[in-house]
C-alpha cells in the first residue's frame, strides 16, 4: 500500500471514534430527508416548479447539506483536534507530507460521503419515488466536484483553527450562508435573479443545480463545473498554505 492508503486507512478508523461526528456528517442527511418527506405537500405536484414535488427538489439539496455538513462540522473540527491533542506533532517526526496529509483526508472525506449519497438517493427513490439520476456520469462529476470544493474549504478552516471548538465556530458560521444559497430555505427554482446569481457564485449552488441537471438527464453548466473547481483550487491551495503541524 502506498503512503497515501495506508494514511487514509488510518484516518477512516480515527474519523469512526467519534461518534458524534459520524452520526451529523453520514447519518442525519438520509434522516432529514425523511423528515422533509413526512410533509404531505412536499409529496405533491407543485405548478410553481414545473410540475415537480418539492421532495423531488430536496433530494439533491439535502445531497449537498451532507457535504456540508461533513466538511464544515466535521471534518475540519476533527483535523482541528488533532493538533489540539499534538497528533499532527507526533506525525511530524514521520516523513508523511501535509499534503500526503491534506490528501488522505480528503479521499476518506470523499469515499465516506458517497455512500451517504447513495444512501439519500435510495431512500428518495424506495421511501418517495424521486426519480434516479438519468445521466449518472454528469451526476457523478458534478457530486466529486462539490464534495472536494467543500473538502478543500473544510480543510482550510481545519488549518486556520488553533482547536476543535474553535474550527467548529467557524464551521457553523460558514455552514448556514452556503447551505442557505444551496437552497435549503428557498429551493433555487424559488429564487430571485439576485439571490440566485449570488447562488451560482457559492460552493454549493452550482452543485445543486449540476444535481438537478443530471438528475433530468443533462450535463452540468460549463460555470456551475468551473465554480467548483475554483473553490477547489483555491481553498485547497490555501490549507496547504496555512497548514500547520501544531
Amino acid at each position: 500500500m502506498s503512503a497515501l492508503s495506508r494514511l487514509t486507512v488510518t484516518e477512516t478508523k480515527l474519523f469512526f471514534r467519534e461518534p458524534m461526528i459520524v452520526f451529523f456528517a453520514l447519518a442525519f442527511p438520509p434522516i432529514l430527508l425523511v423528515i422533509f418527506g413526512a410533509v404531505p405537500s412536499f409529496r405533491e405536484p407543485d405548478p410553481s416548479i414545473g410540475g415537480l414535488r418539492v421532495i423531488d427538489l430536496y433530494v439533491p439539496i439535502v445531497v449537498a447539506l451532507g457535504l456540508a455538513t461533513f466538511a464544515l462540522n466535521g471534518l475540519s473540527q476533527l483535523f482541528a483536534t488533532y493538533r489540539e491533542k499534538g497528533v499532527l506533532r507526533r506525525m511530524r517526526t514521520t516523513p508523511v507530507k501535509p499534503g500526503t496529509m491534506l490528501g488522505a483526508q480528503l479521499l476518506m472525506s470523499t469515499i465516506l460521503s458517497v455512500l451517504t449519497m447513495v444512501v439519500v438517493l435510495a431512500v428518495g427513490r424506495l421511501a418517495f419515488d424521486v426519480s434516479l439520476p438519468r445521466q449518472l456520469p454528469a451526476y457523478l462529476l458534478g457530486y466529486v466536484l462539490a464534495a472536494l470544493a467543500m473538502f478543500a474549504i473544510g480543510l482550510l478552516v481545519a488549518s486556520l483553527a488553533p482547536t476543535g471548538k474553535s474550527a467548529g465556530a467557524i464551521g457553523t458560521v460558514l455552514f448556514f450562508p452556503i447551505v442557505f444559497f444551496a437552497g435549503l430555505w428557498i429551493p433555487r427554482d424559488n429564487m430571485n435573479g439576485v439571490l440566485r446569481t449570488i447562488s451560482d457564485l457559492t460552493p454549493l449552488g452550482p452543485a445543486v443545480q449540476s444535481l438537478q441537471d443530471a438528475t433530468a438527464g443533462h450535463w452540468p453548466q460549463p460555470l456551475h463545473l468551473a465554480v467548483m473547481l475554483g473553490w477547489t483550487i483555491v481553498a485547497g491551495g490555501l490549507a496547504a498554505r496555512y497548514f500547520r503541524w501544531e
